[in-house]
């Protein structure tokens, strides 16, 4: 647990730079494999005007650039809070072993940075949605998923 706790007070240290750098959100993230940090990442939302340029986002990024691959396989994430949804989404579509977190989506909210509104909206019908979504050519986009299907140029994930 004290290598756990080592890759953790890295993430929180980037974290911390990013609030005294002025760079973006008090987030940061490290990924590890074979008990090695092999990427990291701090928030970089407000100065790339990226909103997906979270702390994690950024170091899965890196990370799969590095290991060349789009999965994290046998990798670790560590994230100084819990992930927001979309975080979350990308660390479950990168594959890691396992994800730890400091700060809980609680702690988070109670400094402005509240992502329940999100987690709500997702269990709401599209029509019912607080943003208007609305599906548009259907029959013309399914054609592109047969394609996909039937390809034999496709790498799976």
């Amino acid at each position: 647990m004290e290598k756990q706790k080592e890759f953790m007070r890295e993430a929180i240290r980037i974290s911390r730079e990013n609030v005294e750098s002025g760079k973006g959100g008090p987030f940061g993230a490290v990924v590890v494999k074979n008990g090695e940090i092999i990427a990291s990442g701090g928030n970089e939302v407000t100065s790339s005007n990226d909103p997906t340029a979270h702390a994690e986002v950024v170091a899965i990024r890196k990370a799969c650039t590095k290991l060349g691959t789009f999965q994290l396989d046998g990798c670790e994430i560590y994230c100084s809070c819990e992930p927001c949804p979309m975080c979350l989404g990308a660390i479950y579509w990168a594959r890691p072993a396992k994800i730890y977190f400091a700060n809980t989506k609680k702690d988070a909210a109670d400094i402005n940075f509240d992502d329940d509104f999100i987690y709500e909206e997702i269990a709401v019908p599209n029509e019912k949605r607080s943003l208007p979504t609305i599906q548009l050519l259907r029959d013309e986009a399914i054609e592109v998923f047969k394609k996909w299907s039937d390809s034999t140029l496709k790498t799976e994930y």
